[in-house]
């Protein structure tokens, strides 16, 4: 039960971050191009990547509520992209060259095609 606590305040923290760093981006750089989305999803991978190794290879005490809080919940509630990110770079750093390449197609294909769709029922109402 108390990962799940951790995983809520963590998400909550995150998704509090994300609003004012990409609305903090788009003061600057305007909102021609998603500039605070990107930026969101590069730091937050940035995040990821360096956390996962400090958490899984520095704190192993610690591992299983750190990485609640801040991997699954505050980058989680930052930017899921990260999670695909670093789920992605495991794969190919496995070996599983074909897997990985299938998930950025997979990923990136349907969930624009979903986003589509989703954006078309909406339009239909």
């Amino acid at each position: 039960m108390s990962n799940i606590i951790l995983i809520f305040l963590g998400a909550g923290l995150g998704g509090v971050l994300r609003y004012l760093a990409s609305n903090g981006v788009y003061l600057f750089l305007g909102r021609d191009f998603p500039y605070g989305t990107l930026i969101v999803n590069v730091t937050g991978c940035f995040c990821m990547g360096f956390l996962f190794i400090v958490i899984t290879e520095r704190f192993n005490g610690m591992a299983i509520p750190l990485r609640s809080f801040l991997l699954i919940g505050l980058l989680g509630g930052y930017t899921t992209f990260s999670s695909f990110s670093i789920e992605t770079l495991n794969l190919f750093e496995s070996g599983a060259w074909f897997s990985a390449l299938l998930n950025v197609l997979l990923s990136v294909t349907l969930c624009l095609v979903a986003v589509w769709f989703g954006v078309i029922g909406g339009r239909q109402l």
